[in-house]
């Protein structure tokens, strides 16, 4: 059943939740484009048109247009770091959750150059640069590692290509190497006996939670009991952070700092995702986990950057000085959807 409201009755996420309505207006008052149209189409009973001319000025926006060239670089430069925010993995991921679909501009193209890279094994490849040391050949290669292909599944999902027969066998791989302890690294066959820096049973963090994503976006039937393996990994971890972890990945003071693009295994990525599961939701270690997120929210409920991507500067959730209506709005939704007890 959902989460009871006495399990959210933490001052941190009540001051939050109290605030809705002002919020919103704030939001709407001072928001980008993106963050206007996610409050009014998710969080308000807004007529459809306005929603539609909301949308319309969002993909039109100069800045979401900036996103989408970055993310037209698509397979011209080598993922060296898993957390390369300035990469073309991390501009897919934004554009996607800014709500661009397959109908809009350029992302047809992304398709097209997306779908050309898949690899024996049904997943979609990235173009990788891996050390020798750690199994690759130190050259720019198209290959997949199990948290870059589940990154990549995300925004083709979410773009609206999940019926495409590539894409289905893309989910069905990445679900088959889920283990009862959430997902490992992994990699293509051709990196060998490659794992990362961590113990060959151990779940990998970062993969877990994107593949978890992945699977928030299919329809409830085709979702696979891999997701409650899944969420217990991640809130296990949770629950014994400061003395557990896994590959390079613990939960210290970074990780319980507010930071987006959400492309990496921190606090607001990690409950958002969840967020999107009645089995975590219902889990008593969720409410600890958004209290601990909703402490940083001001007098006001709103929410400001702890941490920032550079590649992203001059956006307002990569400003630690002021409120972020963008970071507010995302936070905003997922209490909202944490309160219906339903995604």
């Amino acid at each position: 059943m959902p989460t009871s409201q006495n399990d959210l009755r933490h001052p941190g996420i009540e001051n939050v939740v109290t605030r809705r309505a002002e919020l919103i207006d704030w939001i709407l008052d001072e928001g980008s484009p993106a963050a206007r149209y996610l409050v009014t189409s998710d969080l308000t009973d807004a007529d459809a048109r306005d929603v539609s001319k909301l949308r319309a000025h969002m993909v039109a926006d100069p800045a979401v247009q900036q996103v989408m060239m970055n993310a037209a670089g698509w397979g011209d430069r080598a993922l060296k770091r898993h957390n390369d925010a300035s990469h073309p993995l991390t501009a897919l991921s934004v554009l996607a959750d800014f709500g661009l679909s397959k109908s809009d501009p350029g992302i047809e193209a992304l398709w097209t150059r997306i779908s050309a890279h898949i690899s024996e094994e049904g997943l979609f490849e990235t173009l990788v640069n891996v050390p020798k040391p750690f199994g690759g050949s130190g050259l720019d290669e198209w290959a997949w590692m199990a948290c870059d292909a589940s990154a990549l599944l995300y925004p083709i999902l979410a773009f609206g290509y999940g019926e495409d027969a590539r894409v289905i066998a893309a989910v069905d791989r990445l679900t088959s190497l889920a283990a009862e302890n959430g997902w490992p690294c992994a990699a293509t066959r051709r990196f060998g006996k490659f794992k990362g820096p961590g113990k060959r049973e151990d779940p990998c963090p970062i993969t877990t939670v994107h593949a978890l994503k992945v699977l928030s976006l299919l329809p409830n039937e085709r979702r696979d009991s891999a997701v409650q393996s899944g969420v217990n990994m991640v809130l296990g971890h949770w629950a014994d952070r400061g003395t557990t972890r896994f590959y390079m990945f613990g939960i210290g003071t970074d990780f319980q700092k507010i930071k987006y693009p959400t492309i990496w295994y921190d606090i607001l990525h990690v409950t958002e995702v969840l967020s999107r599961f009645p089995c975590a939701v219902e889990d008593p270690r969720f409410a600890d986990m958004l209290a601990a997120l909703c402490q940083w929210a001001d007098d006001e409920g709103r929410f400001t950057a702890r941490s920032m991507y550079r590649a992203w500067k001059g956006w307002d959730f990569a400003d630690k000085k002021q409120p972020s209506p963008w970071l507010t709005a995302l936070i905003l939704r997922m209490l909202s959807r944490v309160r219906a007890g339903s995604q």
